[in-house]
This record gives C-alpha cells, sequence and structure tokens, in this order.
C-alpha cells in the first residue's frame, strides 16, 4: 500500500512537472523577444506557486503514508494483545456453523428418513379408514402417527404426522386432542395452512367454540385456492346463520356464486342466498 502511494506522488509530481514544461514553452515561443540570443526570462510567479503546491502535495502524502503504516501496526498490536479473545470468537462460529451441519445432516435428516419408513404403513391405514389404527397401531411393527409424532417432533416427517394424528382424532370424535394437534403443527404453503386452519375450525365447531371456529374459518377462506376455499365458506356461512348473523352468511355465499361458481359447493347456491336475503 505504502509503495503504492509512493509511486502515484512521483506520477502526479512528473505529470505537474511536464505541465509546466508545455504552458511556459507555449508562452514563451509566442514572445519574440524569448528567440533573442541570452536572452534570460525572469522567474516567474506562477512557477513558484505550483512548485510550493507540489511540495505540499509530497508532504501529505508523506502524511498519508505514515498513517496507513500507524493503522498498520496499531492493528498489529490490537491482535497481539488481544489474539486469544479474537481466535475464541472465531472458534466459536466455526463450532456453531459445523454444529449446525452436523444437526442437520447426521442426526436430521437420518431421523426424517426413519420417521417417514415408519409412517408409511399408518398412511394405508388411513386411506382406508382404519384410523384408530393408523393412530395407535398400524400393524408390521410400525408405529402410528401418535407415536411417530411424540418421537420425532422435530422432522418434516413428525411434523406431517401430528396433522394426521389431528384428522384421526377428529374423525374418531376427540375434538379437544384433534384441536391440539392441529395447533402444534407447523404449516407451510397455501394448502396447507388452509387446512390447518379447516381443522381447527372443525374441531372448535365440534366444541361449541363457535366464535373460534367461524375465526378460524375465515382464515381458511384468506385466500383463492379453486377447491379448498369454496369448502371452507360453505362452512363459514352455514356457521353464521348459526350464529345469526346473515348479512356474514350472505356474504359467504355471494362470494361461492361470483367466484366459485362451478365448484360442488356452488350448486344451488341460489336458494341459500335467498334464505338470507
Amino acid at each position: 500500500m505504502t509503495n503504492c502511494n509512493i509511486l502515484t506522488d512521483d506520477l502526479t509530481i512528473y505529470t505537474l512537472n511536464c505541465q509546466i514544461f508545455i504552458n511556459f514553452a507555449l508562452q514563451k515561443i509566442k514572445n519574440p523577444v524569448f528567440m533573442a540570443k541570452g536572452y534570460r526570462p525572469s522567474k516567474d510567479k506562477s512557477i513558484e506557486r505550483t512548485q510550493a503546491t507540489q511540495n505540499q502535495n509530497v508532504a501529505a502524502g508523506d502524511e498519508t503514508i505514515i498513517d496507513l503504516a500507524k493503522v498498520k501496526n496499531d492493528a498489529e498490536s490490537y491482535f497481539t494483545k488481544n489474539h486469544t479473545m479474537i481466535l475464541s470468537v472465531v472458534g466459536g462460529l466455526l463450532l456453531l456453523v459445523g454444529g449446525f451441519f452436523a444437526y442437520k445432516y447426521l442426526y436430521k435428516e437420518p431421523k426424517n428418513h426413519e420417521a417417514l419408513e415408519q409412517m408409511y404403513q399408518a398412511e394405508l391405514m388411513f386411506e382406508k379408514d382404519s384410523l384408530e389404527a393408523a393412530l395407535n397401531n398400524p400393524g408390521g411393527g410400525h408405529a402410528g402417527f401418535k407415536e411417530i409424532a411424540e418421537n420425532y417432533p422435530s422432522t418434516p416427517a413428525g411434523n406431517l404426522a401430528k396433522y394426521y394424528a389431528g384428522l384421526c382424532n377428529l374423525y374418531l370424535g376427540n375434538y379437544a386432542e384433534a384441536k391440539d394437534y392441529f395447533n402444534s403443527y407447523s404449516a407451510s404453503g397455501e394448502v396447507m395452512t388452509i387446512l390447518k386452519n379447516g381443522g381447527l375450525g372443525d374441531a372448535s365447531a365440534d366444541l361449541n367454540e363457535l366464535d373460534a371456529a367461524a375465526s378460524f374459518y375465515e382464515k381458511a377462506v384468506n385466500s383463492n385456492n379453486e377447491f379448498l376455499t369454496p369448502v371452507y365458506l360453505k362452512k363459514l356461512a352455514v356457521l353464521k346463520e348459526k350464529l345469526g348473523d346473515k348479512a356474514g352468511a350472505l356474504k359467504a355465499y355471494t362470494k361461492i356464486k361470483e367466484s366459485y361458481p362451478n365448484s360442488p359447493d356452488g350448486n344451488n347456491i341460489e336458494r341459500f342466498i335467498i334464505a338470507n336475503q
């Protein structure tokens, strides 16, 4: 860095000298007296000012070089005095990063693979409507959704098992347990967010928590999914009727008619609209 500054200053001085010489030569060439033999021009004041400026630039360059050297020495001195602390911080950061990757690739991913293998049999039972078996004992030495959710809670498969466990409990009439599982499930993406809020709405409605159910249904319809949104709009409308909110029911029915007329819930929607006008 120091050498670069010196070279830059030398180049600047050289360029200034060349410019001064050219300007001076041009001025004197235009003066006939200058061509006379033995003529000695008087010293130009502008040259003196330029030389003074050059000296100041050199001095400033020297100061810059000194400052950079001082900064370098200060940095080296700081590291020498605090090298133990600096190395500890760097080592701690490396340990955190290494720990993260070790947890992800050596623990979490193998656990998730193990949970997926366990969940295969439970999903088969769920598809066959064998909900009790899917929840607790799908057979073949495999774990049910309840056990998978408990044993692998931090894995994606364990998280999905919570949603399945919520559905099983909902259809089995265990509404409080269903609500607990739906609440513990971490939804991502539009579809699963709708299904989670819809499941919470169903469980709350079955627990006769109607205001809570309406709130969950409203969250479920806060999207534009062609298949799921009209389903929960219809549930919201029916619940609004039950709560005596005919205006709210009419609004939900009307949205089905306007936005989802070709959906199954859009069939005969006019009679529900007329009933709430």
